[in-house]
């Protein structure tokens, strides 16, 4: 079943870049930006968390915490954190179970070929811990301005 608006968000506990672990509902009381993708260092992959990363000002003020979530294992988020000064949490997620949890597991085709793959998508919680807004298939250039204006509007 998919998620919507509204709902309560799929709770998770993640390893993190630097040896850390990420509980969703340890966030509760915040505004949290999940957002899925892809893979570390991959074109559109950094375009987005360097978006993030740079508008991470923002979105601080306004009270929310920014977590990007990958299959990728934490040694290869500690690298890309550091290749490209990200300052939020990326967490990883190799069992697939938040992943599987947001539907954002998709069948993708590229070049042809048909595999399986995060659909790049972005999810607003609330302070309750519900979905307040989310994104799917998302478009890198202008997305996390789109994000921090949906975060105002709360």
């Amino acid at each position: 079943m998919a998620l919507k608006e509204g709902d309560k968000a799929p709770d998770f506990t993640l390893s993190t870049d630097g040896g850390g672990k990420v509980k969703l509902s340890a966030l509760k009381g915040k505004k949290v930006v999940l957002y899925f993708y892809p893979k570390d260092d991959t074109p559109g992959c950094t375009t987005e968390a360097c978006s993030f990363r740079d508008d991470l000002p923002k979105f601080k003020k306004s009270g929310a915490e920014i977590i990007g979530i990958s299959k990728d294992d934490p040694d290869s988020h500690d690298k890309f954190k550091a290749k490209y000064n990200l300052n939020f949490l990326l967490a990883s997620d190799p069992d697939l179970k938040a992943i599987k949890a947001y539907d954002v597991w998709k069948e993708k085709n590229m070049y042809g070929k048909t595999s399986m793959g995060v659909e790049r998508s972005t999810f607003l919680i609330d302070e309750n811990g519900k979905i307040a807004k989310e994104w799917r298939k998302v478009k890198v250039d202008g997305h996390a301005e789109e994000v921090y204006d949906a975060i105002k509007a709360l």
